[in-house]
């Protein structure tokens, strides 16, 4: 007889067909997954190819208007990138309404996608964006005479499409879309190739412009021998109020640098927004990311320390290079020593910020986020730009047969640039892989510290407090150890312990010098990650704004000629630039999380 109240237990096989029947993982369900998942990454094929033919068809016309091929003008490469920016719209528009008309279901959001200082950002470099299309429509209107209407036309259509862009990432940039999957998936693929096509259009408007002033520079320099044929795209008419339009044509070229930015920024976003159609989000929330300044004074002195030096040094660069030969000498020597020294400082802030790392305990955060990975690999592939340029230097300076003495300034500086990217990378990927839990060190500490001085009272309430989180302290069901009742053992038992870590070389949170210890290990941090922002910034400026020794130097172009090292530079240069910007946006966010 069974007791009043029990059941019989069920047989094996019972308790196994019920398990099948009630098992979220049965054979039907998986099939089912699986044939579901089929048409997604089936539509999730269809749409990335389609988006890559658009930018390879693209990419082609740009380079059919760069070499001035034969029957392909500017109006044809400009009524293309209006189309892609008309079709867009449309498929924004629609996507906004759709949006708008069920606003009150709920939508799946990402919390790591679309941070509201991205959004900022965004939006900072789409209003100079929109100064530079008013500029280039003031071009147009001065030399409307010899002009054809599309370059009238592609600065109005792009301000438009900047605007109602701004508007549709600050408002659905974070949206999980779970309907119209395809159609969906198709639009903002589109998107994205059309940003990636108006990013190259501005990278080789700016290209251009550099490489003018470069083969205008070498003179001074010394190298006759290079033939200077300007590759100018000059309307062939004059300008109706003609300091109007040559203030016009030099005040573009330095709007193009947050243009690029923009249009890169733009497209990074889109593509975490079509790797999220379709996915499946966790359904906890991350903890909110808060902006603090307090214990941050000395990264945040030498950094704007850094910047001033930065924006000196390239004022002094462009008024001295190109003057003459000794003066681009003097600025080049000078470059490459402030380069030099802000490298130096920039690995070694690394260092110790990927040290800090190495002993401290905080478990990585392994879960998949699109947003994560994309910054990860952007931050890989964008510095293969400047390791390529370095290593072509490096290879130029020992292959050539005479070196001018300011040459030699460029082997430490390719070093260094090599070794400094590498060091950043890691600290910038060891950082966004922390779990941003604020309070594990604290729990580990208090741990330690109640065991060693035995006081099992503090331990319980603090359990008590925490809940889940003191799970970690004392797990769930287990006793205190009975050394809590004497405090000789387990201060010896400690004592022991710290012994054999010490002997070992893997020292426990509580025996770590006092600065790696809570709150003062996080300022040291937010400290290294404030200074490696501001130099990231400082280092952008110079080769966006026209401080490019790679091309004023001469070396290279004398060891690889003057056409194959100028594709490379104006190949890798975009990516370097854009790397150390997005470096930047990395940093910022590790800042927040810190």
């Amino acid at each position: 007889m069974m007791p009043e109240g029990q059941r019989a237990p069920a047989s094996p096989q019972a308790a196994q067909s019920a398990g099948d029947r009630e098992s979220p993982e049965s054979p039907a369900l998986r099939r089912g997954t699986v044939c579901a998942s089929v048409p997604q990454k089936l539509a999730e094929a269809l749409s990335s190819q389609y988006g890559l033919n658009v930018f390879v068809a693209g990419l082609l016309l740009l380079l059919a208007w760069a070499v001035h091929a034969s029957g392909v003008g500017k109006s044809h490469l400009l009524c293309f990138l209006t189309a892609l920016m008309l079709l867009q719209l449309l498929w924004m528009l629609w996507y906004v309404r759709h949006s708008s008309s069920h606003r009150r279901l709920i939508r799946l959001k990402d919390t790591e996608a679309g941070a509201r200082w991205l959004r900022g950002s965004i939006t900072l470099f789409a209003v100079i964006t929109i100064i530079l299309g008013c500029l280039k429509i003031g071009y147009f209107v001065g030399f409307s005479e010899c002009l054809s209407a599309t370059e009238g036309v592609f600065p109005v259509t792009h301000a438009v499409h900047t605007l109602l862009q701004v508007y549709f990432l600050w408002g659905h940039a974070k949206d999980v879309i779970q309907s119209f999957k395809t159609l969906e998936r198709f639009g903002v693929i589109h998107s994205v190739f059309t940003n990636l096509l108006l990013w190259a259009n501005s990278v080789l408007n700016e290209s251009k412009h550099q490489l003018n002033e470069h083969k205008e520079r070498l003179i001074t320099l010394g190298f006759g021998n290079i033939s200077i044929v300007l590759d100018d795209h000059t309307p062939p008419c004059n300008c109706t109020p003609p300091t109007f339009c040559s203030a016009i044509s030099q005040g573009v070229y330095y709007l193009y640098p947050f243009n690029i930015e923009y249009q890169i920024l733009a497209s990074t976003m889109l593509y975490v927004l079509w790797k999220n159609v379709g996915r499946k989000v966790d359904s906890h929330q991350h903890r909110k990311i808060q902006f603090k300044f307090h214990g941050v004074m000395v990264g945040l002195v030498l950094g704007l320390t850094v910047l001033a030096a930065t924006i000196g040094v390239v004022v002094v660069y462009l008024i001295q290079i190109g003057r003459s030969k000794t003066k681009s000498e003097s600025a080049l020597i000078m470059f490459y020593l402030y380069a030099i020294t802000l490298l130096m400082l920039m690995g070694a802030a690394g260092l110790v910020g990927i040290q800090i790392y190495r002993i401290d305990e905080k478990s990585l955060d392994e879960s998949k986020n699109p947003a994560r990975k994309l910054d990860v690999d952007l931050l890989v592939g964008t510095a293969f730009g400047s390791w390529l340029i370095s290593w072509g230097s490096i290879l130029a300076i020992f292959c050539a047969e005479s070196c001018p003495p300011y040459t030699w300034y460029n082997l430490p500086y390719s070093v260094l640039v090599i070794v400094e990217k590498y060091i950043q990378n890691l600290f910038i990927i060891e950082s966004t892989h922390r779990e941003p839990e604020k309070l594990s060190e604290d729990i580990r500490t208090l741990r330690v510290v109640t065991v060693c001085t035995g006081n099992a009272t503090s331990l319980t309430s603090f359990s008590l407090k925490r809940g889940a989180v003191a799970g970690d302290v004392t797990p769930q069901g287990s006793k205190m150890p009975p050394a809590v009742n004497g405090n000789t053992c387990l201060r010896e038992g400690c004592g022991k312990e710290e012994e054999e870590r010490s002997r070992e070389g893997a020292l426990g949170p509580a025996c770590h010098p006092r600065f790696l210890q809570g709150n003062a290990k996080r300022r040291v941090l937010r400290n290294i990650t404030a200074f490696l922002f501001l130099c990231n910034i400082s280092l952008w400026i110079p080769p966006a704004f026209g401080c490019r020794p790679e091309y004023d130097n001469g070396l290279e172009e004398t060891v690889f000629g003057f056409e194959p090292w100028i594709i490379v530079v104006n190949l890798a240069m975009p990516f370097s630039i854009f790397y150390r910007m997005h470096a930047a946006a990395s940093l910022f966010e590790v800042y927040c999380r810190i």
